[in-house]
């Protein structure tokens, strides 16, 4: 018998549990596929002021309601906004599944009060200040706008100032009704539930929900190459990013990739060792984003201005390295060992499985199982880490970012 049930409801919302019947708690959460590449270009930041606008208050619920409810139940909760999604989501004690769904579903539905939104703007500007005033923040956000240019995944999360100070409440219920259509909404609830009664209280909550259209579809970007520079006086180091195209989520060389960024950058990585730990710089590393359609890698450090390029071919002989002379066997074996812990530490818990859940079921359209996802892991080897590298390879020119007090490369 399957751990998982999928329900659709009339009006378009997906339901997806899992049935975790060893442990006394559940957690559940909304995920709406909307994120900052869904915000209109003049409305940049829309996606996730509105992430915050939804614990503002609801038309039975003040802001002080909605956060006195989460601590009574003594809930773990949270919300966040990434480039292509949004999720609020909650882990309570079984019994108090009921009160955290009704509150969940509720806030689904915000009323988006004036005197609020005003507010919160002041909020959303200071994140994108205190954004600016940190070189790691600036050099992601260049190269996601370099990288991505003529598509809506160059803009911030954030969005930026003029776009939010411009912002009307209006712009934002429209948006609202739009992307927060039932039919662009997935619950999932992962814990000691019973499938059927989630399925019968998400009918009795959700159900009345009208589905909209979700305006303009998405644009996969590619990836441009050569180099791009930022000059900030005011910071005291050079970051230095290089990036390629990379395996998408859906990719059957997801793993292999993950397995690729960790070898080289990773925890006691090759970059570790040859860069950071000869002195050459601060932080050093690599990181891998992976969307629906899309796939970025990025080697990246942050150094003494003056040796941006002993960085920048130190980063490039790795690379060259790992993709000419292959994987080391114990280095496959430390990383694939580092994911098996984390996917099954984070398996024991509903407040984690949400997590994964939600990754697959955007992404690959369905849940795995914990057992699934470390067989996924299990199939990695040199030879899949070579045949990714070929694929997705990380020896060309690349797009290189700088960001810094110096105007390199010029």
């Amino acid at each position: 018998m399957s751990r998982f049930s999928q329900h659709r409801l009339s009006n378009g919302l997906t339901v997806v549990v899992e049935l975790m019947s060893h442990v006394p708690s559940v957690a559940c959460g909304f995920l709406v596929r909307t994120g900052a590449r869904d915000d209109p270009a003049d409305q940049a930041g829309v996606s996730h002021f509105l992430e915050h606008m939804c614990f503002k208050g609801t038309e039975t619920r003040t802001w002080r309601d909605i956060n006195i409810t989460f601590d009574e139940m003594g809930a773990h909760y949270n919300a966040y906004t990434s480039k292509d999604r949004t999720f609020y989501f909650g882990w309570v004690r079984a019994k108090d599944f009921d009160r955290q769904m009704d509150l969940l579903a509720d806030m689904m539905r915000p009323r988006l009060p004036v005197e609020e939104f005003d507010m919160e703007k002041k909020v959303v500007l200071e994140e994108i200040a205190m954004s600016d005033d940190d070189l790691t923040s600036n050099a992601y956000e260049f190269l996601y706008e370099t990288a991505c240019a003529g598509s809506s995944l160059a803009w911030p999360v954030l969005g930026y100032d003029r776009t939010i100070r411009d912002l009307k409440r209006d712009q934002m219920h429209a948006y609202f009704q739009r992307r927060y259509s039932p039919n662009n909404l997935i619950l999932i609830v992962a814990g000691n539930i019973d499938p059927a009664h989630v399925i019968e209280t998400a009918e009795r909550l959700c159900g009345a929900w009208q589905p909209n259209d979700l305006g303009p579809g998405r644009t996969t970007p590619t990836i441009r190459s050569g180099h791009a520079t930022r000059t900030i006086e005011r910071f005291h180091q050079q970051a230095v990013l290089l990036a390629f195209p990379a395996a998408d989520a859906r990719h059957p060389l997801d793993e292999s990739a993950e397995a690729v960024a960790a070898i080289l950058g990773g925890e006691n990585s090759r970059f570790y060792w040859n860069i950071v730990q000869k002195g050459l710089s601060t932080r050093a590393g690599v990181f891998r984003e992976e969307y629906h359609d899309f796939g970025i890698m990025t080697l990246y450090a942050l150094c003494e201005p003056q040796n941006a390029e002993k960085v920048l071919d130190a980063m490039r002989r790795e690379a060259r390295l790992l993709t000419e002379g292959g994987a080391e066997l114990k280095e496959v074996n430390r990383v694939k060992n580092l994911r098996r812990t984390s996917l099954a530490t984070e398996s024991e818990a509903p407040f984690y499985r949400l997590g994964q859940i939600a990754d697959d079921v955007d992404y690959l359209g369905r849940p795995r199982s914990a057992d699934e996802q470390l067989a996924a892991v299990n199939e990695v080897s040199a030879e899949s880490i070579a045949a990714c590298l070929a694929e997705f390879p990380i020896t060309g020119e690349g797009l290189l970012a700088s960001v810094g007090p110096r105007a390199w490369p010029g």
